[in-house]
């Protein structure tokens, strides 16, 4: 990919912070433990561009468990409504989301939404029967917490450049995540297939090799790990997001106990949804030798 079509692929404030952020680092050494620390700290910082989203939505959740004073004009979990509604017009106002990823947000969204309907009336969690801005028992801000992640993979797509080497059909892997969403329901009726839809995945991605840019390098790392760590952080703010009071789990409704392990399977394959739903607006690409050379990219490729 030549720089122009990366342009091509950024939103108009990221080409912008991106040719500034190359104009900042050209003339870094391009070995040594400075070499290090710069492609990390790029990482580190392109992994937070890409949560913002949810980084802000988190953010607020928190604030609200600290800072929202009893008996306000408005509930709180409306309050949390509102403020979901306007990260998401920030996000396409400041050019931070392009049109056609407002699609797969939408959809993450909707989807979210249906199964927290669905899983509050069998009684999987519950959240606080207060505010206005509602479905049922289910506040509009949870389908931003789903839409956070979908906004997370669209944007890390772009951002780091992926590519893949040996990944499935995407036929194939629509028609697991269709088994993979169904199962969130059925398996309140009939057996849990859980165990099996994680084998499918490791025996469809096991092959997979992601390639991604930091700056000057590109990384290979098998695919399943990448999902295993981003499965691994959804967790973590799941954790956050349950102590601020977002939603509690039956065991948590006399107080906020950890979230166990074993919620990370859950999480895995629900993310497994979010990467394929991506895959419908930027299809999987294979590497590109030319622009994928074992060692660091010289700067004039940049």
């Amino acid at each position: 990919m030549t720089s122009e079509d990366r342009d091509r692929e950024l939103t108009g404030l990221e080409r912008r912070i991106d040719r500034a952020a190359n104009r900042l680092l050209r003339g870094q050494p391009a070995h040594g433990w400075r070499a290090f620390a710069i492609e990390c700290a790029v990482f580190v910082l392109k992994q937070a561009w890409a949560c913002v989203f949810g980084a802000l939505l988190l953010v607020v959740i928190v604030a609200a468990r600290l800072w929202w004073p009893d008996g306000a004009a408005i509930a709180r979990n409306d309050a949390l409504t509102v403020a979901a509604v306007l990260i998401q017009i920030g996000m396409l106002a400041f050019k931070l989301e392009s049109g056609r990823e407002l699609w797969v947000v939408v959809l993450f969204h909707v989807s979210g939404t249906a199964m927290e309907l669905f899983k509050t009336d069998v009684g999987s969690w519950s959240y606080d029967a207060e505010g206005v801005l509602r479905i049922g028992a289910v506040p509009l801000f949870s389908g931003f917490m789903y839409a956070a992640v979908g906004s997370y993979m669209v944007r890390v797509y772009r951002l780091h450049e992926l590519r893949f080497s040996r990944y499935p059909k995407v036929w194939l892997t629509t028609l697991l995540v269709i088994l993979i969403y169904a199962n969130f329901f059925t398996h309140h009726y009939i057996f849990d297939l859980r165990w099996i839809l994680l084998a499918a995945v490791a025996v469809l991605w096991l092959p997979t090799v992601m390639r991604f840019r930091v700056w000057r390098r590109v990384l290979r790392l098998p695919q399943l790990l990448v999902f295993a760590g981003v499965a691994l952080f959804i967790w973590i703010a799941e954790n956050i997001a349950t102590w601020a009071g977002a939603w509690a789990y039956p065991y948590q409704e006399g107080g906020w106990q950890f979230v166990g392990p074993e919620k990370l399977v859950s999480w895995f394959l629900l993310m497994i949804l979010s990467v394929v739903m991506v895959t419908w607006v930027y299809p999987p690409r294979a590497p590109e030798p030319a622009r994928d050379p074992q060692g660091p990219v010289p700067d004039a490729a940049r």
